[in-house]
């Protein structure tokens, strides 16, 4: 390694505050510094880089290819100092449990269940990300992320909590009691879809229902199963969350996606975990079991 290489640390942690806020008044609240400080340091580092790391040209800074190269790096450098710091000063114990879910996983089954394990964990701070983006685990400071699909994601170790194929639902008051063969007659009613990526995004790139004919409107994970209750559209979801709703009568299972060992899965980093993710993995698995054995199919 040339440490003689290496800029002045002070720069570098200016820059990756900056470039994790992409705004210099933020990152400098984050280092305790004014924003003139790391303006200063910003163009120290590109002065001994000899190089643009910030595009100056907009209303805002932004950061050039090379800025973001450089970023990536400092994150990934950053980050594993700091969870280093954390772990050997015990600090990492105590930091607040960081979930990421989907918005729909969130809204549908964590959160209706989630005052047990506050009560049964109140000295546990945790902190809900409802993203619809797949993060990384690696030094993203997120200790635990619920994920739906086959469960084969490199670099994280992955168990199934809940499997449960995708459902494609609608309210009778839509589409009546008519049967439905194929998706081609579901796709002539409205739909309705999630914001961004979420679990019914590879089921539409798989089955292909034609867009053009859907009337599609999108809607928060949580607003969509309601204006699929009302009526207002079809939509296609994990079925573990409409299976009361179908059993009411509330929603009409038009299609079901065909052995389907697809699910969410608790994902984690490899090793060794701190013990409030333990915890936190335990009490899903508890939730989980108890889910399943009062589903309809079990009591039969």
């Amino acid at each position: 390694m040339n440490w003689r290489n290496l800029p002045p640390l002070s720069s570098l942690r200016a820059f990756g505050a900056f470039a994790e806020t992409r705004n210099v008044v933020a990152a400098g609240d984050a280092l305790g510094v004014s924003h003139a400080a790391i303006s200063q340091q910003l163009r120290a580092l590109e002065s001994h880089l000899d190089v643009a790391l910030l595009d100056r040209s907009g209303r805002s800074l932004a950061l050039t290819l090379a800025g973001e190269r450089l970023a990536g790096a400092l994150h990934i450098g950053f980050g594993a100092m700091i969870e280093a710091a954390e772990e050997i000063t015990g600090q990492q114990e105590t930091r607040p449990l960081h979930i990421s879910a989907t918005p729909t996983f969130a809204a549908s089954w964590l959160m209706p269940r989630l005052p047990s394990f506050r009560e049964a964990n109140p000295e546990i701070d945790l902190m809900i990300d409802p993203s619809p983006l797949v993060v990384s685990l690696a030094n993203s400071g997120i200790d635990v992320a619920i994920r739906y699909g086959a469960g084969v994601w490199p670099g994280v170790e992955a168990e199934m909590l809940l499997q449960s194929p995708m459902v494609v639902v609608a309210a009778p008051s839509l589409v009546g009691d008519q049967p439905f063969e194929d998706l081609n007659a579901i796709a002539d009613f409205p739909w309705l879809e999630e914001f961004s990526t979420s679990e019914a995004t590879n089921w539409f790139k798989r089955f292909g229902v034609p867009k053009a004919k859907l009337g599609m409107v999108q809607v928060p994970g949580n607003l969509m199963l309601d204006g699929a209750r009302d009526g207002q559209g079809v939509a296609v979801t994990v079925r573990e969350f409409v299976a009361r709703d179908i059993a009411a009568g509330r929603l009409r299972e038009l299609h079901v996606e065909a052995q389907s060992s697809d699910g969410y899965h608790i994902v984690t980093r490899p090793g060794v975990q701190r013990k409030w993710v333990k915890a936190f993995t335990t009490w899903l698995r508890r939730e989980a079991a108890l889910a399943a054995a009062l589903t309809p199919e079990a009591r039969s």
